[in-house]
């Protein structure tokens, strides 16, 4: 998750603490008090909410304030990636479980998640002293055992790594920071799903012209 890129630093936030943001003129409506490792400092969230896509209300499209600080829902998003557990298992000092989901779903569908994602990446390379475009990129592949939701369609034996389940198609900067992802049965070739990762980073990052790739992408990739 893109909103997991920020450095941590616990000490830096306190309950009850009312930092600004624009879904909040008055100030942050959050009265939560930190209290999970997943939950933002301050530090954080004055870094995430300025890429946040502005509120409707805001832009012209009508309607209010919501009922929740942004700053909770996207806790509430976090919590959910941090710990791994069902919608419904949300803890009730946040936002309701659907709330958040459809902050998700809005995000992703209108493209504001993967933007957040590369702006965070290119504000850590440059404090990195990297360039905020990378030109070389790294590409592997894990194999991940599929949990039993996972439909027979979408999962497959890697046999190699002896993993049923599905297999996840890196492309990542030389700090390890992801680039672009592309999620296949685990049975696909390494090869046959770099084909797709590959395009799928050249509309991404169209810097990148240096690719590094172990022995598994040999035979029909190479040309």
């Amino acid at each position: 998750m893109a909103l997991y890129l920020v450095p941590r630093d616990h000490a830096s936030s306190r309950p009850g603490t009312a930092v600004a943001c624009r879904c909040c003129p008055a100030g942050s409506r959050s009265t939560r008090a930190r209290r999970y490792p997943s939950d933002m400092t301050d530090a954080e969230w004055a870094v995430i909410e300025p890429l946040l896509p502005a509120p409707g209300w805001m832009t012209g499209q009508g309607g209010c304030p919501g009922s929740y600080c942004r700053r909770d829902i996207v806790d509430g998003i976090r919590y959910l990636v941090h710990n791994g557990c069902v919608w419904r298992a949300l803890p009730a000092d946040l936002p309701h479980w659907r709330t958040v989901w459809g902050y998700v779903h809005d995000w992703h569908e209108s493209g504001a998640t993967a933007r957040m994602h590369d702006q965070l990446r290119e504000q850590v390379r440059v404090l990195a002293g990297r360039r905020r475009q990378p030109t070389a990129a790294i590409i592997d592949s894990q194999s991940v055992k599929a949990a039993d939701t996972v439909g027979k369609d979408s999962r497959g034996y890697d046999a190699s790594k002896k993993t049923e389940g599905r297999k996840r198609h890196l492309a990542v900067d030389v700090m390890g920071l992801i680039l672009a992802v592309v999620v296949t049965a685990a049975s696909v070739q390494d090869r046959d799903g770099a084909r797709p990762l590959l395009w799928k980073l050249a509309a991404a990052s169209r810097t990148v012209t240096l690719i590094w790739a172990d022995g598994g992408y040999a035979g029909k990739l190479v040309t």
